[in-house]
């Protein structure tokens, strides 16, 4: 295989796993649990692993919201950052954010 076919190769896989993550610019502080421990959310994954267990206005619209963009994030229909900001919305309603 030419020298340039393997880095085209490796450029998209590169690009591929930053678009299964869905990175934030910035990550997003939230208080989880009992004990209200600080969790600092990188991406559209973590995001969706926490929206998916145990959320406290897990149903809400904002909720729903969240876990749409966030998914569609992952799969790169949308920017991250609009996934971010869907996020800081569920988490401001179910009062988990830490500003």
């Amino acid at each position: 295989m030419p020298r340039g076919g393997a880095f085209i190769i490796r450029s998209q896989r590169i690009r591929g796993f930053a678009m299964i993550q869905g990175w934030f610019s910035r990550p997003v502080e939230v208080a989880v649990g009992v004990a209200g421990s600080i969790r600092h959310i990188s991406n559209a994954q973590q995001a969706v692993e926490l929206l998916t267990g145990q959320w406290r206005d897990a149903g809400s619209a904002q909720h729903g919201a969240a876990l749409r963009a966030c998914r569609r994030a992952m799969s790169g229909d949308v920017p991250a950052d609009n996934a971010r900001e869907a996020f800081i919305s569920a988490a401001r309603e179910a009062h988990v954010l830490v500003e």
